[in-house]
């Protein structure tokens, strides 16, 4: 088996401990890795190196344009072993080698954005009313960034993170899920070979309690930032603020995907099917409410559970595989758990509500693709987030019926309308409560635009020319410029 070691100031290190994980391949259930197991010690060690280096020469003294070229450096190489870190990934997680590959193809282009505008951080001077001053402020990094990223997209979500924080002079430590922390030390190693300085990008891995909270509280971090779950997100933002640190989050969902009568039926299909049952539903935008119009309902979801029962399940890594497993064991428990919480609530199974078996996948962690009609919204399945590919069909009337659906819910990440009316898709744009409102497509992100939550989805925004703003801090800087000081106890 592949043994992994954390990544600290340049250098693999062992676990002080001496402790490893048992990383399992959710195809087949084997272990084929060990990931070392952090403490509190290693979190130090990553800490004391990534503030090292963020007052160092080799890493403060950059220009702008020179940090800026790092990370086009490091995207070249990213991209020149997108295979491999897609190989890697689809190992640790289960997901699709095809969306695990085109998300390692694309993750450059975050790194060429953000190396772009490193050297367009910019400042501003104040015109003052007081004249014999000259103001002016300066935009500058925070210092060390605890970024913890989840299991479903372990590279991508960090990237999210990375490349706007780097580009801002920041350094970072990186702490993986426990579950899918090898692409992460693989991703990391790149990093030294473009020739960032040692400790700019450190990586212990290991659990939260053991080595995620230590990074956490520890007094020279000045900021977390966290994707994964709204009940982590919690404990996080609370143990930041009692040292007052800076926090962005990402967190769940539980995303609209609304159909009316006049869409583009085989169109919005597609777009459900991938919504829900792409990534096996593993995904914080996952569209797991699925609310279509009562004219169409029957026949709408009579079509979509014929497209759902052709689903293939199989191999992650076959290019004909089209749902993978679930990633880890205990999500398999969780989601399955959900569905008998479905039948007992009432909800009616139209097709899955079942652990996947046969054609060779029963040493897998695989739950069948389940659709659920006849729900009420109030249900627990379509309230809370099950992340596994889990769908919840409700019916609604018009269209204000929809904005309330969609917006009764404590989530407001995503949602998804599904109509050829261009006056009714701005108006749902308008009114859905949500960082992301698709129209007539679903799951489509990029580098130029922002991602982030409204509600309990999170704070902050990822991607973007605003994202850069989340990693620096303003000051203002006051210079006399023949002003005289004529009572020294008045405030100027």
């Amino acid at each position: 088996m592949q043994t992994y070691q954390h990544y600290i100031g340049g250098q693999w290190h062992a676990p002080t401990g001496g402790g490893y994980i048992e990383s399992r391949n959710p195809w087949d259930g084997r272990p084929w890795a060990q990931i070392a197991r952090g403490s509190a010690r290693d979190a130090e060690m990553a800490v004391e190196a990534a503030d090292a280096a963020f007052r160092d020469p080799a890493w403060a003294g950059l220009t702008p344009t020179q940090r800026g070229k790092l990370l086009g450096r490091v995207a070249d190489l990213i991209e020149s072993n997108a295979r491999r870190l897609a190989e890697l990934e689809t190992r640790d997680n289960g997901k699709l080698f095809a969306e695990m590959h085109a998300q390692a193809r694309y993750i450059p282009e975050w790194f060429r954005y953000f190396g772009g505008l490193a050297d367009k951080i910019q400042g501003a001077v104040i015109p003052l009313d007081k004249p014999g001053y000259f103001n002016f402020t300066r935009r500058e990094p925070l210092g060390v960034i605890v970024a913890i990223t989840p299991w479903n997209s372990p590279l991508l979500l960090l990237t999210w993170k990375l490349a706007p924080l780097l580009a801002a002079g920041n350094t970072v430590v990186i702490k993986p899920s426990e579950h899918t922390s090898a692409s992460t030390l693989e991703f990391a190693r790149l990093f030294g070979e473009a020739g960032f300085p040692p400790g700019v990008v450190n990586v212990v891995t290991g659990f939260g309690a053991e080595v995620g909270q230590p990074l956490v509280t520890h007094p020279k971090v000045s900021k977390i930032a966290f994707t994964g779950s709204d009940a982590n997100g919690r404990l996080i933002y609370q143990s930041a603020a009692a040292s007052l640190k800076k926090v962005s989050l990402e967190l769940g969902g539980k995303s609209p995907n609304i159909v009316f009568d006049d869409a583009d039926i085989e169109q919005a299909i597609h777009g459900v099917l991938s919504g829900i049952f792409a990534a096996s539903g593993q995904t914080c935008i996952a569209g797991s409410r699925l609310l279509v119009q009562r004219s169409i309902y029957r026949t709408f979801l009579d079509r979509l559970v014929e497209r759902a029962a052709t689903a293939k399940l199989g191999d992650p890594m076959h290019p004909e595989t089209q749902i993978g497993p679930v990633t880890t064991e205990a999500q398999l428990a969780k989601v399955l758990e959900y569905i008998e919480i479905g039948k007992a609530e009432g909800a009616v199974p139209l097709c899955g509500g079942v652990r996947a078996s046969g054609g060779g996948i029963d040493s897998g962690w695989f739950v069948e693709p389940t659709i659920f009609g006849d729900v009420n919204n109030r249900m627990r399945i379509a309230q809370e987030e099950i992340f596994g590919p889990v769908l919840c069909a409700i019916p609604f009337d018009t269209e204000e019926d929809a904005i309330r659906l969609s917006n009764d819910s404590v989530y407001g990440l995503g949602a998804g309308v599904w109509t050829r009316s261009i006056e009714r898709a701005l108006r749902m744009s308008q009114a859905i409560q949500s960082g992301t409102v698709w129209v007539n497509t679903y799951r489509a992100v990029s580098f130029m635009s922002p991602f982030g939550g409204y509600k309990q989805s999170g704070i902050g925004r990822e991607s973007g020319m605003e994202a850069i703003d989340a990693y620096l801090q303003t000051k203002s800087v006051w210079i006399a410029a023949g002003a005289k000081v004529d009572n020294p106890f008045v405030i100027r």
